[in-house]
């Protein structure tokens, strides 16, 4: 079920890839726990925080799968970064971009939240969604 991106008049247009708001409708709600930077053997992918993210947001799209949805379904989006600072944004930015190689992620309702650390200290990026599937 795709959503419809809202960007209200008057406020700061979002960085390519979010949306200030998004309106689902649907009969199903994922909720898909946080995703990490490891590949199919659990192995964290090498290549810093780019990579990692990378991997994570692959990882949301084949949880989201496994629930019956797809990319194009989420409504929302958190990223847990690690030592958070504006100068990682390009990182997320190029990784996005890859990312959407595989899975075609939707405009959707983003949050950044900084964190001095995740569960294990190799992980660098965690990242939770929320979906409508019809």
């Amino acid at each position: 079920m795709p959503s419809t991106a809202h960007n209200p008049a008057g406020s700061e247009p979002p960085a390519p890839g979010f949306a200030h708001a998004t309106v689902a409708t649907g009969s199903r709600i994922v909720h898909l726990s946080g995703q990490v930077g490891v590949d199919a053997s659990g192995q964290v992918v090498p290549g810093g925080l780019a990579a990692q993210t990378t991997q994570a947001l692959i990882n949301l799209g084949r949880a989201l799968e496994a629930a019956g949805g797809k990319a194009s379904d989420l409504v929302s989006v958190r990223f847990y970064v690690v030592d958070w600072d504006p100068s990682k944004f390009e990182a997320l930015g190029a990784a996005g971009a890859a990312a959407r190689e595989h899975y075609e992620f939707p405009e959707t309702a983003v949050t950044l939240v900084g964190v001095a650390a995740l569960f294990t200290p190799e992980h660098l990026i965690e990242i939770e969604g929320v979906a409508v599937l019809d």
